[in-house]
């Protein structure tokens, strides 16, 4: 088992669920902790995405052009389309109470991509799982 330094098991998030022990390691060892407050804005809809996001504890809601799709709690991520795509965050996250989050920054995150093609494949494909999953939401 494979944790961040504030206690989340990584081989329990989706985007990394298929990433060995060792892959686990190298991504532990590039996630910063950081401590939010209540009302804190985590991404903001429209503007570019330079951070990939796991929560720790606490919850959050994701507001698309104004109106709440979802809530986030504690294993949940977010960021890594904007991220991986260099395009601009699809949604606004809100922190809805404090909150412990690890972020791993673009350039960590391109680094694993680089660390190997298994790696990068891996980690891609979990993406885009997420997207077709946010793609079906949409549509239902």
């Amino acid at each position: 088992m494979t944790k961040t330094s504030s206690g989340v098991d990584l081989a329990e998030i989706g985007i990394f669920s298929e990433l060995s022990k060792r892959e686990l390691k190298a991504v532990s060892r590039l996630m910063t902790e950081l401590t939010i407050k209540e009302g804190a804005t985590l991404t903001r809809q429209g503007e570019p995405g330079r951070e990939f996001m796991i929560i720790s504890s606490g919850t959050a809601k994701v507001e698309i052009d104004g109106q709440t799709v979802a809530h986030l709690a504690p294993g949940e991520f977010l960021g890594e389309l904007a991220v991986i795509s260099g395009t601009p965050r699809t949604a606004t996250v809100t922190a809805t109470s404090p909150m412990i989050i690890e972020i791993l920054n673009r350039r960590e995150f391109m680094a694993l991509l680089d660390e190997s093609a298994t790696l990068g494949r891996k980690i891609l494909v979990g993406a885009v799982k997420r997207l077709q999953m946010n793609e079906r939401t949409k549509t239902n």
